[in-house]
């Protein structure tokens, strides 16, 4: 199979400011123009890296995230990265596959499979999941790996997820091991909570949203509401790495509330993938 995948049209990002701006602030308008590449191994191990610790957040260190980059790298003709300044630029966002099943042999892989298998047994809405990585041998689950930027918008996503379709189909025309019989997609969340910093202040306290200290869940990825839907199961789980009481607090970004990320999967049959990579492409692009 070979193949160069020529960036798509760019997609431009902006901040809004009409030349009314509100009366507390300004903003200045930004264009952002985004391009889509394959991975290079020879420019991508950082940013790909850097990406998945982000994605894992304080359970990084758990993980082989070296050697899981260089296996994403060494199936460069599979997944996307988006940058904004050329292909020798460090990734602002990623989107890659692996079969838990092809790789199981590797060590790496092996401690990553026992990681969410004690994840998905901790919490009984991921019974499906966590059933499927108890078989011996496993089934062929394609692992989607994918994370952003902070600031890189929704709108990126879906044409990244459309060119892995494409991808796989054409490896499985050269008889490459894409065959999945599920697809896991491992995500974030996060709850806002009452600051502990507020609660310890003498000041007059504000008016609590509600009266128990965590609120609901929000997305980071706001294409995974739309997965979910088609999902054979979901949910959230806790990292295994204790967090500081003030954790929270240090992620408030100038909000009353502070934030507490969790690790979030979606196990989609691949029969229904490709319904679900419409839902989102349509999602995201609806005017809001």
């Amino acid at each position: 199979m070979s193949k160069r995948k020529e960036p798509e049209q760019p997609q431009n990002g902006r901040g809004q400011d009409d030349g009314e701006g509100s009366d507390d602030e300004d903003f200045d308008m930004l264009d952002v123009e985004f391009e889509w590449f394959d991975p290079l191994p020879e420019i991508d191990f950082h940013g790909i890296k850097t990406l998945l610790q982000q994605l894992f957040d304080v359970d990084a260190h758990m993980l082989d995230l070296s050697a899981v980059t260089n296996l994403i790298l060494e199936q460069p003709l599979l997944g996307s990265t988006v940058k904004v300044d050329g292909k020798e630029t460090d990734a602002y966002a990623f989107l890659s596959v692996i079969n838990l099943h092809e790789h199981l042999e590797k060590p790496f892989i092996q401690t990553l499979v026992q990681y969410l298998r004690g994840k998905a047994n901790s919490n009984p809405a991921l019974a499906s999941l966590a059933e499927l990585l108890s078989q011996s041998p496993i089934p062929a689950i394609g692992l989607v790996l994918t994370e952003r930027l902070i600031n890189v918008p929704a709108e990126t996503v879906p044409p990244m997820y459309t060119m892995l379709m494409e991808e796989i189909q054409w490896a499985l025309e050269e008889k490459e091991p894409y065959q999945f019989s599920h697809y896991l997609i491992l995500s974030k969340t996060y709850t806002e909570v009452a600051s502990a910093l507020d609660e310890e202040d003498d000041r007059p306290k504000k008016k609590k949203k509600t009266a128990s200290r965590e609120l609901e869940t929000m997305y980071f990825h706001p294409e995974d509401e739309v997965l979910q839907r088609h999902a054979l199961c979901y949910g959230g789980y806790n990292y295994s790495t204790p967090q500081d009481e003030g954790a929270s607090d240090s992620r408030r970004a100038f909000q009353e509330l502070g934030i507490k990320p969790q690790s979030y999967a979606i196990l989609i049959e691949a029969s229904k993938f490709e319904g679900a990579i419409k839902e989102v492409a349509e999602y995201v692009q609806a005017p809001t």
